[in-house]
This record gives structure tokens, sequence and C-alpha cells, in this order.
């Protein structure tokens, strides 16, 4: 195993660090939800405690007392999982946040990591890889203003994605390389719409760049980045798993795709300790929580929005002149979702064998029905964020100003979907008995 003093990383022995398993669990989703942290039952509790101490007492015994080099704490893979005796301090570990990342292990097929929010693991993943160019496309915002403060103290490049000549010039200074990033957003916001991992893997991986992969919008069971040949896989936790709106988290898994992933999972815990952007002992305790219903959510929050957006596409183009479709048509220009990328499904359905995701956008026809539409339902609460169990609309240019101010982003929850369907049909029929969008 690689140390994680190797590539210039912080000094953190080894044997103080829990050790990644490197055997994915063969569970389905379901069960590895259920009983994925079992190894850390050490006591008869069936619901796991809040454990609140950021401190945790050495060894009475004096015999028993060594250096902090020299401390062991255990694996915390399914085969050797940290006990509750074994944590010291909770920048390195703490009961709850080693559960859930025990957890996460299981569910994502790869060891992981949690952090205070989406954007700090992004912000740790720069700050490990240290990047001379990154090739990134549109996307969350969020992501783009860690890129300009990582760039303030680097001369790192920032290059697009979905540009061309991003591709055509191999060789010139500015071009991607060996140990350079492609960050790739799929399903991507606030859009829904979904890109070819597979794709980008190979056009990283032949100039030597990771390819790393934010999946926040296609969580478990959805897709897989790691099948496809992402090198690192980013959720904000914050979203699907948590999905109550009640905690913050960010996430990064470690693929095992190529020799040295022990190195840089290793090289990930020790900047971490000294980054200081571990998550807090509830957050690690709701993460738990949330993640035992994950499949059972996301599938039905999945579904919901295949048929919301479903009944939507067949209003804006009809076989019939129903009324309902005549009053989409009035107020909505078009509807952007995974689902409605026809000519993709070939490679698409293989990425995303499962449903397609909760988030669509809705284009309305003008900027005014955009800002108007969301104070007309009752069902969907205007607000930002996504992936909890209660469905939100956002006229996106509230938090986001580089988009359309046509769009509007719907983020679906558990509810029945024709409720949520008639809702959105009565907020259309409002906006016109208003008068118009002008």
């Amino acid at each position: 195993m690689a140390s994680p003093q190797s590539n210039g990383h912080p000094s953190i022995p080894s044997h103080h660090a829990p050790k990644p398993s490197s055997s994915p669990s063969a569970r389905s989703l379901a069960t590895a939800a259920i009983h994925g942290d079992d190894p850390l039952n050490s006591t008869t509790d069936v619901a796991p405690a809040l454990h609140v101490s950021t401190t945790f007492r050495y060894p009475h015994d004096p015999t028993l007392l060594s250096p902090t080099d020299d401390l062991d704490i255990p694996a915390r893979g399914p085969r050797d999982p940290t006990p509750a005796d074994s944590h010291i301090y909770s920048r390195l570990t703490a009961p709850n946040t080693s559960r859930l990342e025990l957890m996460l292990g299981e569910i994502l097929g790869a060891p992981c990591l949690t952090y205070t929010s989406g954007l700090a693991a992004f912000h740790a993943l720069l700050v490990h890889i240290n990047p001379k160019v990154v090739a990134i496309g549109a996307g969350y915002h969020g992501c783009h203003g860690v890129l300009d403060i990582y760039r303030k103290l680097t001369n790192c490049r920032v290059v697009d994605l979905f540009d061309e000549s991003t591709w055509q010039n191999d060789g010139e200074a500015w071009s991607l390389g060996k140990g350079d990033v492609v960050h790739l957003e799929t399903p991507v916001n606030p859009s829904g719409l979904a890109y070819n991992i597979s794709h980008y893997a190979s056009l990283a991986h032949a100039r030597g760049a990771f390819l790393t992969v934010d999946a926040t919008f296609g969580p478990p069971p959805l897709q897989d980045p790691f099948k496809h040949g992402a090198d690192y896989v980013m959720h904000s936790g914050t979203k699907y798993f948590g999905g109550h709106s009640d905690m913050l988290c960010g996430v990064l898994a470690v693929g095992m795709r190529e020799e040295g992933w022990e190195g840089r999972y290793w090289g990930l815990y020790g900047e971490r300790v000294f980054l200081g952007s571990v998550m807090g002992s509830l957050e690690g305790w709701l993460g738990v929580r949330s993640l035992r219903t994950l499949e059972l959510r996301v599938g039905r929050q999945s579904g919901n929005a295949g048929r919301v957006v479903g009944w939507l596409d067949g209003c804006l183009n009809p076989k019939d002149g129903s009324e309902d479709s005549k009053i989409v048509k009035e107020v909505v220009q078009k509807v952007e979702h995974a689902s409605l990328q026809k000519d993709d499904m070939s490679w698409l359905k293989e990425q995303m064998p499962n449903g397609f995701g909760p988030v669509f956008s809705v284009w309305m026809q003008t900027p005014e029905f955009a800002k108007r539409l969301p104070s007309k339902l009752e069902l969907f609460h205007h607000a930002t964020s996504l992936g909890g169990v209660e469905s939100l609309i956002e006229w996106r240019r509230m938090s986001d100003q580089g988009v359309d101010e046509r769009l509007c982003r719907v983020s679906v929850g558990v509810e029945n979907w024709e409720d949520l369907r008639d809702d959105l049909m009565r907020a259309f029929r409002g906006l016109m008995e208003d008068g118009g969008g002008k």
C-alpha cells in the first residue's frame, strides 16, 4: 500500500487512519443500506446512537498508552471495522461518520470519505490531485466558484470540457496531460441532461488525466460511474444521500480501477485531517438514518419524475388537441430531462438502467412565467436544493445568475405523481388566467 506521505501529502501515519476495504460487497443496494454497518454494532441498540463527543479518553492503564504515531486504529472495512473504543479526536474519526463511511463504501462499491459539503469534497479533490489543467463543463455554479478560489493559489488553467479544441490541441502548454482533471457532471445541474461517462473516460485516460464524476443527480441505484471508467466519484450527499433536506454532506469515493488507489485514499484522508472539513456527528447520524431508505426514495422519485416529464412532453407534442395540451403549450416552451434524450439511448440505457433521475428543467415561454410559476404551486416548495422527499421548484435565477431567466428547476419528491401533475396543471391555468406572461 502506498504511504500517505507520497506525492507531497501531509505526514499522517498509515496506522492512524482507517483502512479502506478493497473488496466491495456483493450485497444488493437495499441490503447494504440496512446491514452495511452491522460490523460496527457493539451494543444491543437496533438504531445507532448519536455520539456528540469531539474527544475520546485514552486508556486508563498507563501501560497501554502510546505516542500518537504508534496508535493503531484498526481498519473499518467490513471484516475489521473500527471498534467504538478506538476513536481519539473527531477530526480524525468519530463513531457516526465512521459508520456512515462504511455504509457508503458498501453502497458505492469503493472506499469513501465524507466532508462538510459537496463543495468541500470538490475542494479536497482539487487539493489532492493538484492538477495543472481542469476540463469542466457548465453544470453546478458552486464547483466553478471553488475552482476560482483554487486558481488564486495555483497556476491551474480551466478549459471547456465541451469545446472541441480542448481535445484537438495535444502538446500545447495548456492542454490536458498526466495528472490533470476531466470533471464531468452527469446528469447535469440544472437541466437533468446526461452525458456519456465512457466517452469522457476514454478522452481523459488517453491523456493520462483523471476522470472525476459528480454523480449527485444520479445516485444509486440509477448509475455507477465506476463501471464506465470514473477514477473518482463525488456526491453532494446533502441531496439524495441525506434525502430529507436537513443535513449537509459531501462524499468522495476512490475508484480501484488501477494500482495506487490505496495511496490516493490515504492522501485524501490525511489531507482532510488538516483541511478540517470533517462532518459533524449529528450529520453523520442523520446520514446513516437516511441511507436506510435510499433505494426506496430514489426509485420512487425517479419514477415520479419520469411520469411527470412524460406527461409534459406529451402535452408539448400532442397527438390530439386536448385543452390541457393547449394550455401547457401556451406557458411552457420545452422540458429537459435525460429520459427525453432519445438519440442517446444506445449508451444512456446502459449507463442509467434503473431510471433517469428525479430532476428536470422546465423552460417557460417568458421570464415572467418562470418567475411566477412557483407561487402558483401548492405541492412544490419554492426553494433551492433538491433530493428531499418533498418536491421542490426553483426559479433558478434566484441562486444562479448564469442560467436563462425562463428556466425553472424541478426536484421531484415521493408524493403521488398524479397529484404533482394536477398541481402543475392548476398552476399553468392560473398563469393564463392572470393574463399572460409579459
